[in-house]
């Protein structure tokens, strides 16, 4: 292969992306690369927007009119924006972590970890403004669009698609999944979103400075160090004081708006008078991971007598459970937090997991199945896999395992595991290595090593005498009569007749046994 002449296909490749792959950014008007069209952009956050928020703790169920008031308060501002056309869509997540972000196409979540920290309507309006004009500037396409060109390996796969109107660029995009555009934003993303979500908020008749506070907040914090913020906002949205003081100059040039400070603390009051049972349910965490069962569920009996409603808690009671091996005081707890929320995949999978461990695979099957249906997850995928194994649908094992052991930790030690067993019992053979030289006038000698974890048994061989380099003139099976041991290598000498005839011989294993 002539690797240079790849590298000035990739190169070419690139420059035509950037003479071919340009758009106007909607919102500056500049000219920018974008490999990625805006249906396929559309099609992207659509794709990923229920797993994106499967992922980070499902949808805020216990208060719909939050949910309600936060998306009017995004489609008030969506409305002004320069893609008002877009299928915006606003929802917030049950998740503690103070949080934002947009996918493609105006796919944009807000945490309730979040909506505690802003204390009036024109902040949490500063907030979506910024992620929509994330969305409105395609600044998600840009980056996927960037780190396409920068990978010499997407460039290769982009060569092979010319003529397809780039339906393999979209399908990668596709697979890069939503860490691609919710990875940390450049520092010029960031001050175009403050700027013009200023713009935005002032069009839709909020004050300004809103932004501007914000933002110092957010300084404050994390010059202080605060754990939950630097796990959340800051980690895709830096603040700085440059934001501050750009933030600042360009209050000053927009009209006065309105605050809506009793509104937005009438919204969230849900929120604050649930905070001591989410600050609970933090604790039973911080115990679980120290292992401490029985405080976890003191903790958490704190959570359900001031929110019974809240799914997590019992979720969290079970794992509690489970610890101190009360297996049915753990699923009685699951099967409460799935009929507090249905809709969210965590507490099918840890029944589905508690279940199929004690020996009731049915329904704990079914339960798997059904969390993997809201969320693919490596722990569902590692269970689908295992069943698919006892089945013997081997090739669906190994997807299976495939996905699992992309997890990392323990649970990708325990798919490669499996995914190793099947090779084994499946293609025994290909953990055999050989190789032959001719050692008299009829003698042939062999050297084969077992590469694999397992001794091998009933091992064949099939010997090729080369008419030439690509041609075999006659082939004969030889069996082997012994075990060979794992990571062993053995040499022995096979009869061959009229050695001197044939330019050479190749010898590899056609057939073997492990034992196990």
């Amino acid at each position: 292969m002539n690797i240079g002449l790849i590298y000035r296909q990739v190169a070419l490749l690139a420059s035509l992306s950037l003479l071919l792959g340009c758009a106007v950014n909607p919102v500056t008007g500049k000219n920018e690369l974008s490999l990625i069209s805006p249906q396929q952009e559309i099609a992207l956050g659509k794709k990923n927007y229920q797993p994106s928020r499967q992922s980070q703790g499902g949808d805020y169920y216990i208060d719909d009119q939050l949910q309600a008031y936060v998306a009017g308060v995004g489609k008030k501002i969506a409305a002004v924006s320069d893609r008002p056309d877009l299928p915006y869509e606003f929802k917030v997540l049950n998740n503690s972590v103070p949080n934002a972000w947009a996918l493609p196409g105006g796919k944009i979540a807000i945490n309730r970890g979040l909506l505690s920290y802003l204390e009036d309507e024109s902040q949490l309006a500063a907030v979506l403004a910024h992620e929509i004009v994330h969305a409105a500037a395609r600044h998600g396409a840009a980056q996927m669009s960037r780190g396409t060109l920068a990978n010499l390996g997407l460039a290769a796969v982009a060569i092979g698609t010319q003529g397809r109107d780039g339906a393999q660029l979209y399908g990668l995009a596709s697979q890069l999944g939503t860490a691609a555009w919710m990875a940390k934003y450049g520092r010029d993303d960031e001050l175009e979103s403050d700027y013009y979500g200023m713009e935005y908020m002032a069009l839709a008749g909020y004050e300004p400075q809103g932004a501007v506070e914000l933002q110092r907040t957010f300084v404050q914090l994390s010059e202080g160090q605060q754990t939950d913020f630097l796990s959340g906002l800051f980690a895709s949205h830096p603040p700085s004081h440059q934001r501050v003081d750009a933030n600042s100059v360009k209050a000053a040039t927009l009209p006065k708006g309105e605050r809506y400070r009793q509104r937005y603390q009438t919204a969230i009051a849900q929120l604050k008078k649930d905070a001591p049972a989410y600050e609970a349910e933090e604790k039973a965490i911080a115990a679980l991971n120290k292992k401490q069962g029985q405080v976890a569920l003191e903790e958490l009996d704190k959570s359900v007598a001031l929110q019974p409603r809240e799914a997590s808690f019992w979720e969290m009671r079970g794992h509690a459970w489970n610890l101190i091996d009360r297996p049915d005081n753990a699923e009685k707890s699951f099967t409460t937090a799935i009929g507090k929320n249905p809709e969210h995949f965590s507490g099918y999978l840890a029944r589905g997991v508690l279940r199929y461990e004690q020996g009731k695979q049915t329904s704990g099957l079914r339960d798997i199945k059904r969390s993997y249906q809201l969320l693919p997850t490596a722990k569902a995928s590692y269970y689908l896999g295992d069943s698919a194994l006892q089945a013997k649908q081997y090739q669906i094992a190994a997807n299976y395992f495939e996905q699992a052991s992309q997890a990392g930790g323990e649970l990708a030690k325990r798919s490669k595991a499996q995914l190793l067993s099947m090779k084994l019992e499946l293609e025994p053979e290909s953990f055999m290595r050989t190789a032959a030289v001719v050692s008299g006038p009829n003698n042939l000698r062999v050297r084969l090593r077992n590469n694999s974890p397992a001794a091998m048994i009933q091992v064949q061989l099939q010997v090729d005498k080369m008419a030439n380099a690509y041609q075999i003139a006659s082939s004969k099976i030889v069996q082997l009569p012994y075990k060979i041991e794992a990571g062993r290598e053995i040499e022995f000498d096979i009869k061959i007749a009229s050695i001197a005839e044939a330019p050479s011989f190749r010898v590899t294993v056609v057939e073997a046994k492990s034992v196990k």
